[in-house]
């Protein structure tokens, strides 16, 4: 039987529209041998005969979603009978937030799997409220209300490119601005909007905080360099022991007025800060693109 420490096996689930296909489509291309939709009953016989092929399957995700209808129901069951059997697994759960997910559906013209009167609204949040117990047991949540197909990619990749296979944390700090809500995917949130606004210099409101001026306008308050120092103390404090929790990916989001200026040259600041530590980092400006980019969305 294959050694179970070299499996990697992936539950992918989450809400209907928030880019399951996308990131399974992702994964292909890293190598995982993926099934869609597979009953939950069906979960532990299906990793016992991966772990029977002698090596040839080590890389598995499966997507398991309500689209299994009555089936679903046995998916809480099906997990135990995993950590029962000691096999090792990592559920991934992706969302978005309803008003994104309505506008998907109008846009494919799809019908949502739990229709029954086409009220699309109630079905999603329905379907939300069915996912609250194993949102609240994955592993990692990708939240794809403002991701575009490229983004997400690149997240999966990220998460489980071989690259990654030996790293303990990965971290992504992420700017954004309240008047757009706060990430649903953030595991750590901090408000900037203490630290003086860039926005009201008139040389500086049509630039982000990706803009050396910015960032120095930034810098150049002692309120700012108090902030970094202790809050760098308290991610590295806490690192450690989300790592022993069995943790591998913490998002932590920085936010301010508009996810334009403050936030921005921070999130650049904290993501310089943490590189040095032997965690991968990555930073990403959730709603720089605001400003007018457009790119193909997920």
């Amino acid at each position: 039987m294959k050694e179970k420490k070299s499996f990697t096996f992936l539950i992918i689930t989450g809400l209907s529209g928030a880019g399951k296909t996308l990131a399974v489509r992702a994964l292909e291309d890293l190598g995982f041998f993926c099934v869609d939709n597979l009953p939950p009953a069906l979960l532990s016989r299906f990793v016992k005969l991966c772990l029977e092929a002698e090596g040839k399957i080590n890389r598995i995700a499966l997507v398991i979603d309500v689209r299994g209808g009555g089936f679903f129901d046995d998916f809480f069951k099906s997990l135990e009978e995993m950590k029962t059997n000691k096999y090792p697994y990592e559920i991934l759960f992706l969302e978005a937030s309803t008003e994104v997910l309505v506008k998907r559906f109008k846009e494919t013209r799809r019908r949502h799997p739990l229709s029954v009167h086409g009220r699309l609204l109630e079905d999603i949040l329905l379907e939300r409220k069915r996912l609250e117990e194993m949102r609240g047991i994955a592993n990692k949540i990708i939240d794809t209300s403002e991701m575009t197909t490229s983004r997400l990619k690149s997240q999966i990749n990220d998460l489980y490119g071989p690259k990654n296979e030996k790293i303990r944390m990965n971290i992504t700090v992420m700017s954004f601005g309240y008047k757009y809500g706060i990430p649903l995917d953030a595991d750590l949130v901090i408000d900037v909007r203490f630290i003086p606004n860039p926005f009201y210099e008139e040389s500086l409101c049509k630039l982000t905080g990706c803009d050396p001026e910015v960032k120095e306008y930034v810098l150049n308050s002692p309120i700012t360099k108090e902030f970094l120092t202790k809050y760098n103390e308290l991610i590295m404090f806490l690192l450690p022991h989300y790592i022993r929790e069995g943790k591998t990916h913490l998002v932590i989001a920085i936010g301010c007025t508009g996810g334009q200026h403050r936030s921005v040259a921070l999130s650049n600041i904290m993501q310089e800060m943490l590189s040095g530590s032997e965690y991968t980092v990555a930073v990403r400006h959730r709603d720089i693109l605001k400003k007018g980019v457009k790119e193909e969305p997920v």
